[in-house]
């Protein structure tokens, strides 16, 4: 044949099948479809009622005639013998062109006619099997099925000892026992053909089994079918290689309804599964309006996730944002209760456990408690705000009551310290109260005094006896009044509270403790992600979602992962690497020693702002300031030694144990690093507590201020050769006696910096710079090198503390002096630190006694 004669039979062979095709379209298939039979098109019984349509198909067709013969006669045969004839010219043609071209083409054909047999195999194959099984089981799977493998024919046997046979369908793999039959959907089948020898073990959710002594072709149509069950499509040809692999993929995309009892009952899961189980990120959805999104790890919630439990009695649900360990709340998490309560805080098997904040938002009854959680109830030291009265706990709890000793603070300004036990007062305590008398034994909630008790005036004078409060008759007492103390008593005024009953070391606990946890694991990133309460690699749908506790996630230049982490803190232990590495660290939230600051900042500003602003808990508060340095110091030791052990080097044994080199770490390295998270409310207490010094030094630079330079140079006593009386530049009509704010005027303007740190180094070094100011103005009068002696000192010191006027330099000297760097102490800064304290205090004295040891004059 040659090529001309080859196309043409190509040609017309084509012309009649397109006829052939129309003619089935236009009289079966779409009168089938709009008559609404598509569900029920591939059903044998579906065509007893369209003959007709066949007989003009068929020119030998009788009501005798098979169904399933004229169905072939009319739908296969044409397609098949199209199939052939195509097979054929195309090789003709093939012979004659001998290009590689055409060789493809009938490669792809021959391929179709292979399928297309296949297929017509597997159909009379399934057929077969519907004849042979009973009306229950062909009516719950249906007709349009296709069996691949049937073990009645390539026998096999399950590990469960509980299936006669085993049907591999294109869809499903069935295990029937007697009348009862249990089905798995191939896309949540796994098989591991490496399980043991001559076994293959099958994994599909909630069942796990082994198939034994599988043959080669069982193993090769399972893996077929499950792959072209995920796929959604089937291989071309059926038989044979296909290009696509034969092994399907171990991680799959499904949606799935758990029937069965356990945790996941009646919840519907889509999301990413692994051998059989949910793994990687999915739903769960329950009827009842539960749903969890999030992360899971072989089938339980693990990671980070977002929980949605309605509630009963109303129209709203309780939303956890939490972190989950192998299916329970572990870790950081957020709890937005549909009663307007919100936690923030660490759970643990599902329950509040460790540090945690609970706060209720809504307008009636709003409170906040800050603390120790112990089986999801308040337990340990923790701080509770009563917004309506104005008052503030800080003390102990014992299953969500107040319990141990405790210290209340109210907005008045009255404190008062007792033991509770289940939220009620019992035993005596002591109250301060606002005119700073101190009351000493029993009182009322609404604090009144009843009992035996010591009432202590800030004057001096005590009363001490029995107090009654009858209705109508007011407060009453019996006993004596001691006026033989005339003075003021700091002991009693400045009182402090919760120093022997709150041990620094056992406040906060709860923070401590997760921090310890987490390096004790090694610092390893699911430890890591509960810790510092967010999710490293999340979809971005949960990162929207959550909520972070401590932290306020923004761009930050450092990336803070934990194995860098390790890796940049053995590089940083040089003292002035290590000073800019732990400022870095402590001021990133993603950081875990930041995270832990900002843990402590929050639990802080809970006790001592605010209601919590009271001069009787300075002490408790300074201690406190000192312990963080301290803790975070040690947690720095433990992140370095963790890195160090991995690198398999040994961590230095020499220092660790010294107390004081810690403390002197803490205080020197740690504490200005810190210290300005904490000093609005620190600072506001040293000003409560020394506000009446400061007030009377106040009074006393007002005094002083009134004085020219001159004369004020002269009340103080400054000897005359030490006057910088060049510096007083006289204008028209202006006499030197009448000059102000001229002398020293480099060494005011320096000391006036004392306010602009937080830092006790930078005001320690001001201080410094400030005395060498004074004695360079000196050197200058005199034109000589001069080194001020005690005597000359102090009197120049003071005039420039009275025209530096700053405000509150009480509460500055003694937060230098608690706060400072022990290693200081005898040192230049210490003699100098004293030298100012000693000018602030000689103020006050001139204050008390300046009108009756001179007259204040008065400019004109």
């Amino acid at each position: 044949m040659c090529t001309a004669e080859a196309t043409a039979s190509l040609l017309q062979a084509e012309e009649t099948f397109s006829a052939c095709l129309a003619r089935i379209d236009a009289l079966i298939l779409k009168p089938l479809l709009q008559a609404g039979k598509s569900k029920t098109f591939f059903c044998l019984e579906a065509w007893k009622h369209h003959k007709t349509v066949l007989k003009q198909f068929l020119t030998d067709f009788t009501s005798e005639t098979s169904m399933s013969l004229a169905l072939y006669t009319v739908l296969h045969k044409p397609i098949r013998d199209h199939i052939e004839q195509y097979i054929l010219l195309l090789t003709k043609l093939n012979e004659v062109l001998k290009e590689v071209r055409s060789f493809i083409v009938i490669k792809e054909y021959v391929k179709l006619e292979s399928f297309i047999g296949q297929v017509l195999d597997e159909a009379c194959f399934t057929k077969s099997l519907w004849k042979s099984l009973g009306y229950k089981f062909t009516v719950s799977y249906g007709c349009r099925k296709r069996l691949l493998e049937d073990s009645k024919n390539l026998p096999i046997s399950a590990s469960t000892n509980r299936s006669d046979r085993i049907l591999l369908f294109d869809d499903v793999l069935v295990l029937i026992q007697g009348n009862s039959f249990q089905s798995f959907d191939l896309k949540l089948v796994w098989l591991d053909e490496n399980f043991k020898s001559f076994h293959l073990e099958v994994h599909s959710n909630p069942y796990q089994f082994l198939i034994l002594c599988p043959q080669a072709v069982w193993q090769w149509k399972l893996n077929q079918a499950v792959r072209q069950a995920l796929n959604g499509k089937r291989d071309f040809p059926l038989w044979g290689k296909t290009g696509e692999g034969t092994e399907p993929p171990s991680c799959r995309f499904f949606t799935y309804l758990f029937r069965l009892e356990g945790k996941f009952k009646s919840a519907s899961y889509e999301g990413e599964w692994h051998w059989g189980k949910p793994h990687g990120k999915g739903t769960l959805k329950w009827r009842d309006g539960r749903n969890h999104v999030g992360d899971f790890k072989e089938g339980l919630e693990h990671g980070f996730g977002i929980c949605l439990v309605p509630r009963r009695s109303e129209d709203r649900y309780d939303c956890y944002k939490c972190h989950w360990y192998e299916g329970k709340m572990r870790g950081y998490g957020i709890c937005e209760y549909g009663n307007d309560m919100v936690y923030k805080g660490y759970f643990k098997d599902n329950v509040r456990q460790g540090f945690g904040i609970l706060e209720n938002l809504s307008a009636e009854h709003p409170f906040k408690y800050t603390g120790q959680w112990e089986n999801d109830k308040k337990n340990g030291y923790g701080v509770w705000e009563d917004k309506d009265r104005g008052e503030r706990y800080i003390g102990t709890w014992l299953d969500d009551h107040k319990h141990g000793q405790g210290i209340v603070v109210t907005q008045s300004g009255v404190c008062y310290q007792r033991t509770f036990h289940a939220d009620k007062m019992v035993g005596s305590g002591i109250l301060l109260l606002e005119d700073d008398s101190v009351y000493e034994g029993n009182f009322t909630e609404d604090l009144t005094f009843v009992g035996k008790g010591k009432l202590s005036f800030a004057n001096g004078f005590i009363l001490e006896g029995t107090f009654t409060n009858k209705s109508g008759q007011g407060l009453q007492t019996h006993g004596i009044l001691n006026t033989s103390n005339e003075q003021l008593d700091d002991r009693i005024t400045k009182a402090q509270l919760g120093l022997e009953e709150f041990p620094v070391e056992k406040r906060w606990k709860g923070i401590y403790d997760q921090f310890l946890e987490f390096i004790h694991s090694g610092c390893k990133e699911e430890t890591e992600e509960s810790f510092m309460g967010f999710h490293i690699q999340t979809s971005k749908e949960l990162r929207k979602s959550q909520e972070y506790l401590f932290c306020q996630r923004g761009t930050e230049d450092v990336s803070w992962k934990i194995e860098d982490i390790l890796e940049e803190i053995v590089q940083h232990q040089g003292q002035e690497s290590l000073q800019n590495y732990l400022e870095k660290a402590l001021k990133s939230s993603l950081h875990p020693l930041g995270k832990l600051l900002k843990a402590l900042t929050i639990a802080f500003q809970a006790t001592y702002s605010g209601i919590g602003a009271n001069r009787h808990l300075l002490t408790m508060a300074q201690e406190e300031v000192k312990y963080y340095a301290k803790k975070i110091w040690e947690f720095y030791q433990g992140l370095l030694h963790l890195a160090l052990e991995q690198k398999g080097q040994l961590p230095a044994k020499c220092v660790d144990g010294d107390t004081r080199y810690v403390d002197q770490k803490a205080c020197g390295v740690v504490l200005p690093l810190i210290l300005p998270c904490f000093y609005p409310e620190l600072f506001m207490l040293y000003m409560l507590y020394h506000e009446r010094e400061d007030d009377l030094y106040c009074q006393g630079i007002v005094d002083l201020s009134l004085f020219p330079d001159i004369k004020l140079l002269e009340f103080l006593d400054v000897q005359k050769h030490l006057w910088p009386l060049k510096d007083l530049t006289l204008t028209t009509n202006q006499r030197r006696s009448l000059i102000k704010d001229k002398c020293f005027l480099s060494a005011t303007e320096c000391l006036q910096k004392l306010i602009t740190t937080v830092d006790p180094r930078e005001k320690l070094v001001i201080l410094q710079k400030t005395y060498e100011e004074i004695e360079s103005t000196v050197s200058r009068v005199v034109e000589k090198d001069y080194k001020l002696p005690m005597d000359d000192l102090l009197p120049l010191l003071m005039y420039v503390v009275s025209r530096a006027k700053i405000q509150h330099l009480g509460a500055e000297i003694h937060l230098i002096r608690d706060l400072m760097d022990p290693t200081n102490q005898g040192g230049l800064y210490d003699f100098l630190l004293t030298a100012l304290e000693s000018c602030y205090e000689h103020i006050q004295r001139m204050r008390l006694h300046q009108r009756e040891t001179c007259q204040v004059p008065h400019s004109s």
